[in-house]
């Protein structure tokens, strides 16, 4: 009778570890599951961009977070006005978030502090204040473009780099929106 029992009580014991077992391989799979679908995601649709500068400001202030979409330029061309993620021409290493400005082929010039394209005067209601300065002119060649911030006198943008274009391939996708501190669109 006590081997029954023994026997009853191993075999619950057993059952008990295989249910625990389950449990945890269950949680596993989707924690796996988890970690593998943000990598798709981070690595295909989405960046995950953090600014540590006011060299976008008033639109993007410092420390904002944002998310950016790269499936965007797959689909089409960055357009001017745009505001993209970047790797930086100079250290590609470092992401940059900055406002599309020059086309492929056209000519940027910066005159007291007004940007002209092909000569023709571009009105920008996003800038924090009046640029100072003359830059430029700037040829912009085929599949690359000009970068500027939107606080041009607190901003590194591709009148001071040493390689002055961002290419369309180092482009990593098209600012959506900002997500902290507090939500707004960007586009």
């Amino acid at each position: 009778m006590d081997t029954n029992m023994d026997n009853l009580e191993s075999t619950e014991n057993r059952n008990k570890s295989q249910e625990i077992f389950k449990e945890i391989v269950s949680w596993a799979l989707y924690f796996l599951g988890a970690l593998v679908v943000a990598f798709l995601l981070t690595k295909y649709v989405i960046v995950n961009a953090y600014v540590p500068t006011g060299s976008m400001e008033n639109t993007i202030m410092p420390h904002d977070r944002l998310i950016a979409s790269r499936i965007h330029y797959y689909l089409t061309d960055p357009e001017r006005g745009d505001i993209v993620v970047f790797k930086y021409p100079d250290n590609e290493e470092m992401l940059y978030v900055k406002r599309v400005i020059g086309l492929p082929n056209e000519t940027v010039e910066i005159k007291a502090g007004k940007v002209y394209i092909d000569g023709e005067l571009l009105a920008e209601s996003y800038l924090k204040e009046n640029t100072v300065g003359d830059f430029g002119p700037y040829t912009v060649p085929e599949g690359s473009y000009f970068m500027l911030g939107d606080n041009r006198n607190n901003s590194t943008d591709s009148r001071y780099w040493q390689n002055k274009f961002v290419k369309k391939e180092k482009i990593l996708g098209k600012a959506l929106f900002k997500y902290f501190p507090g939500l707004k669109v960007l586009w």
